[in-house]
């Protein structure tokens, strides 16, 4: 009896979980809603959103079917009622949007306004891809919006990648999976919110096979907040993903595809695209073989052909790890993809008896992946691996170096794969702190205006984004941005040195008065001796963190500070010298500052000496920033003698 009312219980329990949610329902106590319960700050809220993804083994194609209901509560969630489905023609997909409306409560009756046929349209992303898209129409403050999109694909490899977790509030979603017992797909659910998970599976009639059903349910999932030095928000993100691991044949042997790493490697190698393209070597010998001529150190011929490469092909900035045109056509139209650069110059490294090997890389937009996958991937690198170092090495950038990589790649771990088809986790991170120094001469008049000199130098990665950044700016259109940033600067004698030499540190010098670091009460002037470089605000706010603070790569910051201060005046007050250190070598400020009669004289290195930091150290980060700010902002009194 006791067993019984449990099972009782729980049924009611799962059918109050699982109310019934149907697109057409809609009731004036929802349109009436001012604020979500949930959020009362959110511009909308999804009401309900369910999706069934099917392996159908009998049409050969995974059809996908969604059904969203949504409340706009703010003129800011009017971007909600634009909705779009990317999809890739290659691959046979296609899209289909259906039963979209928007309601709206007019004199306490509810109205009703369906897709107009203007508000659906398609537009080409690339040769491939397509965009699907729709505009609902009439919709308001209060507005309620409903639609359902229909996805046939015929990739079943890839077969689930759901966020549950959205910018704005869910009130209930669903999820349910559907594939033929023969596939073996690997799950992996991230974020921090935690599923109701129902498995079972049913006898197909149709496909003769048995089907494997599994539903994810989750109720009222708050929004994703958006953190500062924040890598991919995606890898944080509440989703799962379905990859297939392994088939079994009709003789019921079950083939490795993704479970572990060796089967990965092998079908990376296996592809035509891939290993393949690395035994070519026919079309460039001749042109290598005139580089490395008179080259002796394995260094020298290393940065040559890497220094080639860059030259003679020109990234078309697509990813993937497999070639699409071929090594040899990109060689001779001088563009190709990331593959077809990295792979060409890891055959050409190998050519010149370089031990050379290509690098799997997941791009910082394409997330971070904790277990064997090949769709763990979408880019690759070449790696030369010499006695206890790995030389990355990135050819689709004209400003990359051996260890300087393009920010895109800087994701945590790549994965090395040799030509005996064995691999090993690679630390794409780099370990030594970036340069930023900073030498200031100046002087302070009467007036309480500052003038002097600058000269800034950029080292590794610094040079590299400012390159990046400013390379393609005239001087004057730069200084006009300088300018900009710091209100009440005023730059002359602009010169830049080292822009196109990326073997040595970007280097600025420039003459400037700035009329805003001095302020004058009575007959006290204070002085801000970081000028207009100061960083006046924290920027971590929020009172926890959950995810890591991604600084991308390690940096130190280096000021030497000389400022003169106007004849008759003397220091009435200097900030004190300060040490602050963060725990396990994190981080460290040493701010030291001396008055020399009518010279100030500061020395300030801040150093960040980890290119990503655990949460659990948010708050010791925190203070170590108000620590800094306080520092940076702290005033020089002076006064008439």
């Amino acid at each position: 009896m006791r067993k019984t009312l449990v099972f009782i219980f729980l049924v009611i329990s799962f059918i109050g979980f699982s109310q019934k949610n149907e697109l057409g329902k809609v009731t004036i106590e929802e349109l009436q809603e001012k604020v979500c319960p949930l959020d009362t700050a959110a511009s909308a809220a999804i009401i309900f959103k369910t999706s069934k993804i099917k392996y159908d083994i009998t049409i050969g194609q995974v059809v996908t079917e969604t059904e969203v209901k949504l409340k706009i509560y703010k003129k800011e969630g009017y971007e909600y009622a634009n909705i779009d489905e990317a999809y890739f023609i290659g691959n046979g997909e296609r899209v289909e949007f259906s039963n979209a409306a928007t309601y709206n409560l007019v004199k306490g009756e509810i109205v009703k306004t369906k897709l107009k046929k203007e508000g659906e349209f398609k537009e080409e992303v690339t040769k491939d891809i397509y965009r699907k898209k729709i505009t609902l129409s009439d919709v308001k403050e209060g507005s309620i919006i409903e639609y359902k999109i229909k996805k046939f694909t015929n990739n079943g490899f890839r077969l689930v990648n759901f966020f549950f977790q959205q910018e704005i509030p869910v009130k209930f979603v669903e999820l349910k999976v559907e594939y033929p017992n023969k596939y073996y797909y690997s799950k992996t659910l991230t974020g921090y919110n935690t599923p109701e998970i129902i498995e079972d599976g049913y006898n197909d009639a149709s496909s003769g096979f048995y089907t494997n059903r599994c539903i994810y349910r989750f109720k009222d999932i708050l929004p994703l907040k958006e953190e500062g030095y924040v890598n991919n928000i995606n890898n944080y993100r509440t989703r799962i993903r379905y990859e297939l691991a392994s088939v079994k044949n009709s003789y019921g042997v079950e083939e490795n595809i993704s479970r572990d790493w060796e089967s990965v490697v092998k079908k990376v190698y296996e592809n035509e695209y891939f290993g393949a393209e690395l035994k070519k070597t026919g079309y460039f010998e001749n042109d290598i073989d005139a580089i490395l001529k008179d080259l002796k150190t394995t260094q020298e011929k290393i940065d040559a052909i890497f220094n080639f490469v860059k030259s003679r092909v020109t990234w078309n900035e697509d990813l993937g790890f497999t070639c699409d045109i071929g090594v040899k056509k990109a060689y001779q139209q001088k563009k190709g993809n990331v593959a077809e650069i990295n792979l060409m110059l890891t055959a050409m490294l190998r050519y010149a008896g370089i031990e050379a090997n290509p690098i799997l890389v997941s791009t910082r937009s394409n997330g971070v992946f904790m277990y064997p996958s090949i769709a763990a991937y979408n880019y690759v690198i070449s790696g030369v691996e010499l006695e206890n170092q790995v030389i990355l090495l990135d050819a689709t950038s004209k400003y990359s170096l051996p260890n300087i990589l393009p920010i895109r790649d800087l994701n945590w771990y790549g994965r090395i794969i040799r030509k005996n088809e064995s691999s090993a986790e690679i630390d794409l991170m780099p370990k030594s702190n970036s340069k930023d120094v900073i030498n200031i001469l100046a002087a302070v008049n009467e007036k309480g205006e500052i003038s002097g000199k600058i000269r800034e130098q950029y080292f590794d990665y610094n040079a590299f984004v400012y390159r990046n950044n400013y390379n393609d700016d005239s001087n004057d259109a730069y200084i006009e941005k300088l300018e900009k940033r710091y209100q009440g600067l005023e730059i002359s004698d602009y010169e830049v040195q080292n822009k196109n030499d990326i073997t040595k540190p970007v280097i600025e010098n420039y003459s400037f008065t700035s009329a805003n670091s001095v302020e004058i009460i009575g007959d006290k002037m204070y002085v801000s001796p970081f000028l207009f470089f100061a960083t006046t605000e924290n920027p971590f706010k929020q009172d926890k963190r959950e995810y890591p603070i991604d600084f991308v790569y390690p940096n130190q910051d280096k000021f030497n500070i000389s400022i003169n201060i106007p004849e008759g005046y003397v220091v009435e007050n200097l900030p004190q010298p300060k040490a602050v250190a963060m725990p396990d070598n994190i981080g460290t400020i040493k701010y030291n500052i001396s008055n020399n009669g009518s010279q100030i004289q500061l020395l300030y290195v801040c150093e960040m000496n980890q290119p990503i930091i655990a949460s659990e150290y948010y708050e010791i980060l925190k203070n170590f920033y108000k620590e800094l700010v306080n520092k940076q902002t702290e005033k020089i009194v002076i006064k008439k003698g």
